[in-house]
């Protein structure tokens, strides 16, 4: 009989929520290019949306916030979560970004896989954060990390057969996501820094005054030119190390949720009377 997952942290409503809005907004801090019309006013003011988006930051702390407040977080999960945030932080400078080699993102996958969406999208935005301070990465570009890495993370404990599927399938799973979901995390940050290079005399810059086709075009020239061996290194990255390293980190994941026993419910027997004559 396969036990159910335990999870650190749930997403009840007002964490549904906070997330929800925060996607919301980063789904317009990321692709306002192809959302808003040439004759708006966020295109006049191109060059000052990194800092406009920055507030960003503060709405993810909010989800955190909500997310470990509702949960009621133990000791256990802060716990696990610092030594899963500090790990993936240490991990990132190990290749430095070179030719895409960042192994932190095969730990991300195989801990929102076991840990949930809940834990994930806490812990990828706390690990992005952490790695920023680590590494002296600190800037507008910030909170787009934070929030990319959380859904690059939650993605992972949304994937089908948490209860069920095991051994070689799943790893297919894991490393398939993690190919795909490494592109997606690239293409995300390329999105959110594109549009700030438009002082450039480049045919791949956004164009303010450009229809979204043309601005479509422009954007893949962009990625194809500027980040995609990067990208295909950090998919291709994350997949060897999920394969060879994931039976063991998968394993040592779950006995420790096993052990921290984090869904296990307090409870109080009343005391038992003495019988009587005694």
């Amino acid at each position: 009989m396969t036990m159910p997952r335990r999870r650190p942290v749930h997403l009840g409503p007002r964490s549904l929520a906070a997330l929800a809005l925060v996607s919301a907004v980063g789904v317009i801090a990321f692709g306002w290019p192809f959302l808003a019309p040439p004759t708006s006013a966020l295109n006049a003011h191109a060059q000052d949306a990194p800092w406009l988006f920055a507030g960003l930051l503060v709405l993810l702390v909010a989800v955190v916030a909500a997310t470990i407040s509702e949960s009621g977080l133990g000791a256990k999960a802060v716990a696990m979560l610092g030594v899963l945030a500090a790990t993936g932080a240490a991990l990132r400078p190990i290749g430095a970004g070179t030719a895409g080699i960042e192994p932190m993102f095969f730990l991300m996958v195989l801990s929102g896989r076991v840990l949930g969406p809940g834990f994930g999208f806490v812990l990828g935005s706390v690990t992005m954060f952490a790695s920023a301070l680590l590494t002296g990465g600190v800037g507008p570009w910030m909170p787009f990390q934070m929030l990319a890495m959380g859904w690059f993370t939650m993605g992972a404990g949304l994937l089908p057969g948490g209860d069920r599927l095991r051994g070689r399938a799943e790893l297919a799973l894991l490393a398939a996501y993690g190919f795909v979901a490494a592109f997606a995390y690239g293409t995300a940050m390329n999105m959110a820094g594109w549009p700030f290079m438009g002082a450039l005399a480049s045919g791949v810059a956004f164009d303010p005054d450009g229809t979204v086709p043309a601005n479509l075009a422009r954007f893949a020239a962009y990625c194809v030119a500027t980040s995609l061996g990067w990208d295909l290194g950090r998919a291709v990255v994350t997949v060897l190390l999920t394969l060879t390293l994931g039976p063991a980190v998968l394993k040592a994941l779950r006995r420790a949720t096993r052990r921290a026993a984090f869904e296990t419910a307090v409870t109080f027997e009343a005391p038992r009377k003495a019988p009587e004559g005694r």
